[in-house]
């Protein structure tokens, strides 16, 4: 079965466009310019990207901050920008030799707040929508890394890194700025010791709230504590939140102490605004994680997401309502198979809006309080950041041809309008691939999708060969979306088609399916793939079946691992930051809970988990050449699984080349490193998927 979607109710609207930003956009299958040339990794670079939209108080506007890539630089600069939700208009409203972000409206909708480098470090600054007038709030001696404006327009909820022990912010950076020591050793007395890409330095992230208007200095409302808000290592403004009448903060942190590496445990605690009491812990109910919180417009409530099972960082998020005065707790979403990926009120708390995976796309739903119902609004692409402005929504929207933009619709979910069209002369420069969606009998006869890119320039009749891509997580998806590292467009337009599998333990197809993956790594996800790969060829004849490369990164490059001891049928692979061993692996990595869940136990209580799907137990028939990528500061899949993988390949004289980045984590986010990351991944494909085997 075969869905095409270059007719979608988006590509439709994308095509349709009027109004004041009249430049035009694309999506599905896109009109060539005479000028245009087949995307490449330049063109992904070029596009500018929009993040942390937010809209006005009247609902008319949405301010947001726009990214731009310097290459040369090697680095990436925002500043902050202004549209009219109906989209008629657009403008800069800050440039500064820094970067602008964060933005948040005063409540008079007359300036936004934001965080600003201008001034050598990051502070609050303030911009009037009018006259565009700067002007700096804040002056602490630490940068700030999160911000929410309180009802009453002068104090500010801000994250910023302490030491729990420190009497002050100045003790803080005096401590930074303290001479280097003799040794440089570092000493440790429990995990986590080092994150994601940062070794353990003894700061935490703490809430403080400042009042910009007096002369006080902020009050840390976790102070003493050695815990994370935002939570580590990806967590941000959205882990704190400010009641409506400005009483009171509620923040999602985990305090487990020792625990830390292997629990999932976190919790929303709550504190006065004015610091006069510790933080109450709300959840210790759920043991598992609570975070995101939201309160309803009138301050009743708190909503927020939760997990259920401890220890399991892939299970369903549903969405809970919590009285924070008597504890009353109601999952409202127990009946949604889909996990929720955020919060959105309506003004009158009758309704939440929210976004999930959803069947290879990220679609927005919304979710009636009272009777429960969910309605699927926006169903293609991928949607984020949903927003109510007056009598619409606000969201951000990408897919596979087209880069994010902001777009509005009404409430339910018709007269679909563009908000933005910042990348839209990128977008038609860029000869991009067509692509479809299509389904297949998978492991048990499950139905599982997966998609097709066809190559640009597209001629009926020839064969062209094939980039197999295998996403990562190993609870996530490869979908209806514009990736700023695995874009499928990238192989596209260097002659490849592009195929890709949502397998057995993806996410946006039930509870059930994600679960799936669970101590089965290489079983159902392989036979999904290979079933997959079977079927794409079956239908679509200008794939070459003897011609296809296959490509993962984190689980996608522990399943390379895994196919190079499978089958021989790949005339090439690529393995980025690929599980090797899975023991070695436990007990290199960073997050205990994470293998403990997925391989049933630790290695020393379930020695059979980690043995079943260990690729090296079948490195000895390893014969494909591979290509092996890693970075040095990822501490979630670290470095020796890589140079293990290619002695093994080197040691039994397989092809193989080792490309090495000391500066990237698990992600290559340099824009230098990827253009070389890029040039490194096609140049191995075009070596070996030549007519005749390279040499």
């Amino acid at each position: 079965m075969r869905t095409l979607l270059a007719c979608t109710a988006i590509a439709l609207a994308l095509g349709c466009r009027s109004g004041g930003q009249a430049e035009g956009m694309t999506a599905g299958a896109q009109p060539e310019t005479l000028d245009a040339h087949p995307f490449s990794i330049h063109d992904m670079l070029a596009m500018q990207r929009v993040a942390g939209a937010q809209v006005s108080p009247d609902g008319q506007w949405v301010v947001f901050a726009l990214r731009t890539t310097d290459v040369e630089a090697n680095r990436g600069t925002t500043d902050l920008w202004l549209a009219a939700v109906d989209g008629t208009s657009v403008r800069q409203l800050t440039s500064a030799s820094g970067s602008e972000f964060e933005p948040r409206w005063m409540p008079d909708g007359t300036a936004v707040a934001y965080l600003g480098t201008r001034s050598g470090s990051v502070q609050v600054w303030r911009v009037d929508v009018q006259d565009g007038a700067t002007q700096r709030l804040s002056d602490f001696p630490v940068d700030v890394t999160g911000m929410h404006v309180f009802p009453d327009g002068r104090r500010f909820a801000l994250s910023m890194e302490v030491y729990p022990d420190a009497s002050s912010l100045a003790e803080t950076a005096a401590r930074d700025n303290a001479p280097e020591p003799a040794s440089s050793a570092m000493v440790f007395e429990s995990l986590l010791y080092r994150h994601w890409d940062t070794w353990e330095d003894g700061k935490r992230a703490h809430v403080f709230v400042w009042d910009s208007a007096g002369a006080a200095a902020p009050v840390d409302l976790m102070r003493g504590m050695d815990a994370d808000c935002p939570t580590r290592p990806f967590g941000g403004s959205e882990d704190f939140a400010v009641s409506p009448d400005g009483a009171s903060v509620v923040m999602a942190f985990k305090d487990d102490g020792q625990r830390a590496a292997w629990t999932t445990n976190v919790d929303l605690w709550l504190a006065p605004a004015d610091g006069t009491a510790v933080a109450r812990r709300l959840t210790a109910v759920n043991e598992a994680l609570d975070g995101n919180p939201v309160f309803a417009p009138d301050g009743s409530v708190l909503a927020h997401l939760a997990m259920s099972r401890p220890g399991y960082e892939a299970d369903k998020l549903d969405i809970v309502l919590l009285d924070v005065n008597t504890g009353v707790r109601e999952v409202i979403t127990a009946g949604w198979d889909r996990s929720a990926g955020e919060i959105t009120w309506s003004p009158d708390g009758h309704t939440i809006y929210t976004s999930a995976n959803d069947l290879g796309n990220r679609s927005i739903f919304a979710i009636d309080v009272g009777t429960r119902e969910v309605k699927r609004l926006m169903p293609t692409g991928t949607n984020r950041g949903v927003m109510v402005a007056g009598e619409r929504l606000v969201f951000s929207h990408d897919d596979l041809a087209s880069p994010a933009e902001l777009w509005s619709m009404e409430l339910d979910g018709t007269d679909l309008l563009p908000v933005t069209s910042v990348n839209a002369r990128r977008v038609a420069a860029a000869r991009t691939g067509d692509y479809e969606q299509f389904t297949f009998p998978g492991a048990g006869g499950h139905t599982v999708r997966g998609w097709v890119v066809k190559p640009v320039g597209f001629e009926p009749g020839r064969k062209y060969p094939v980039a197999f891509l295998i996403h990562g997580g190993p609870q996530g998806s490869f979908g209806n979306h514009f990736h700023y590292r695995w874009n499928p467009q990238a192989y596209a337009g260097a002659g490849y088609a592009a195929v890709f599998i949502d397998f057995h333990g993806s996410t946006g197809y039930g509870q059930e399916f994600t679960d799936a993956i669970n101590q089965q790594w290489g079983g159902k996800p392989y036979e999904d793939l290979m079933l997959g790969l079977d079927h794409a060829l079956h239908v679509y004849p200008f794939l070459d079946g003897d011609r296809v490369a296959a490509l993962g990164a984190s689980y996608g490059g522990y399943m390379i691992n895994w196919i190079a001891g499978q089958t021989d049928r790949f005339r090439c692979l690529v393995n980025h930051d690929g599980v090797f061993d899975t023991r070695s692996m436990y007990f290199a990595t960073e997050e205990q809970w994470f293998p403990e869940w997925d391989f049933g136990g630790t290695p020393w209580t379930n020695p059979e988990g980690y043995a079943q799907w260990n690729p090296v137990e079948h490195v000895g028939k390893w014969k494909t050449p591979m290509l092996v990528v890693q970075g040095a500061l990822d501490f979630r899949v670290v470095e020796t699984q890589a140079f293990a993988a290619f002695t093994a390949l080197q040691r039994q004289g397989v092809p193989s080349r080792l490309l090495y980045f000391p500066d990237e984590n698990h992600w290559v986010l340099k824009p230098r490193n990827s253009i070389r990351w890029h040039e490194e991944v096609l140049s191995w494909l075009d070596r070996w998927t030549a007519v005749e085997p390279a040499g």
